[in-house]
């Protein structure tokens, strides 16, 4: 019983010591510490990764393949074959659609398609602000999820021809059971937005970069 305790807890110090690496991967400290929109929809405690890319391409370009992003849409860039291994059934789209080119407020982005781990609904977000071509803000919360949580996209300008992408994400923790849980599964987390920074980086810069 002592033996198992003692690798519980080095599995989960070695989760936590790698969650506290790549959670605010790729960003400075002024990007990953500072305040940004939808930052006030959730209230401590709270959750928070910030992870960045720069990408050579001015954020106009970028923009139409964020606002396409869905389980049923475009995608989300990451690592398909992961994605569909967990039975998400996602297809990532390797040019713009402009079918998928409306997205508003009060709009919704599916993340997971409904049934999957019993979910009924999937997992489905909310537009709550939205401001072309700089910001895409997402809200989720009970009864859809068991967590409040927001996800923001936010696109900055670095010089004329190229930008800054960052995606944050916050989840509103409620019991010290959750927090534990939300640190163990972070890497993951982490893994799977650096696969879509990295994947709509390629994208909006073509295939010539």
């Amino acid at each position: 019983m002592a033996n198992r305790t003692v690798k519980i807890l080095a599995s989960a110090g070695l989760m936590y010591a790698a969650r506290r690496y790549f959670r605010d991967w790729g960003t400075t400290k002024d990007e990953s510490g500072g305040t940004l929109p939808g930052d006030e929809l959730l209230s401590p405690p709270v959750l928070q990764a910030t992870e960045g890319v720069t990408i050579d391409a001015p954020a106009e370009l970028v923009w139409p393949w964020l606002v396409q992003m869905g389980q049923d849409r475009g995608g989300l860039y990451s690592f398909e074959f992961m994605e569909n291994a967990l039975g998400l059934r996602y297809r990532n789209a390797d040019r713009i659609h402009p079918e998928w080119q409306h997205l508003d407020v009060g709009d919704t982005v599916r993340l997971v398609p409904p049934g999957w781990l019993g979910l009924p609904r999937g997992v489905v977000m909310t537009v709550s602000e939205i401001a072309a071509p700089s910001l895409i803000v997402l809200r989720a919360a009970p009864p859809g999820l068991p967590w409040e949580m927001v996800w923001s996209f936010h696109l900055l300008p670095h010089w004329e021809d190229r930008c800054r992408l960052l995606i944050r994400s916050r989840l509103g923790l409620r019991h010290p059971g959750e927090f534990v849980l939300a640190e163990i599964v972070g890497p993951a987390r982490a893994f799977v937005t650096r696969g879509m920074l990295l994947g709509i980086k390629r994208r909006a810069q073509g295939p010539t970069t």
